[in-house]
């Protein structure tokens, strides 16, 4: 008998994660939401749906990366991934008492510092713009009740 050898890795783990997203997604939304029926679709219905798609395109790749061959995984950057995360955990804590437009910049600062090319122009002119376009879309586009600037202390 032979033994089944996994050929391609990035398809294998890439088919693992999105049976695992799917399979999450389906039965989660199958066990906390009616699911209804074809004609009366309930709240449910279209995540199950959409997770079981999920789930066999999952499947699907695992499979096929048994069969062709294909690249190495690459290394796992650690780096990139702690800053990333460390600016999105600093933009949720320091939104309210920093306001949107430092805790954005402030965000796009600190992921920036994580890739290999930092350069401060280049950051602080991006950092400005996303700042912008989130208070025109956020404050004023959406009306949402953020504060753009500190707050003063009581």
């Amino acid at each position: 008998m032979q033994r089944m050898r996994i050929r391609n890795p990035t398809d294998f783990w890439t088919g693992l994660l999105f049976g695992g997203f799917g399979l999450f997604a389906a039965l989660y939304a199958a066990t906390h939401y009616n699911l209804g029926t074809a004609v009366r679709m309930g709240p449910g219905y279209f995540p199950t749906w959409v997770g079981g798609l999920v789930a066999l395109l999952g499947l699907a790749l695992a499979l096929r990366s048994l069969k062709l061959d294909g690249p190495a995984l690459p290394r796992v950057r650690l780096r990139p991934i702690a800053f990333v995360l460390g600016g999105s955990l600093a933009f949720g804590y320091f939104l309210k008492p920093l306001g949107l437009v430092l805790a954005t910049v402030l965000l796009v600062v600190i992921s920036a510092a994580g890739g290999h090319e930092f350069r401060w122009r280049e950051v602080l002119a991006l950092a400005v713009g996303l700042a912008a376009f989130a208070v025109g879309v956020f404050v004023y586009g959406l009306g949402l009740p953020f504060p753009l600037w500190p707050q003063a202390l009581d």
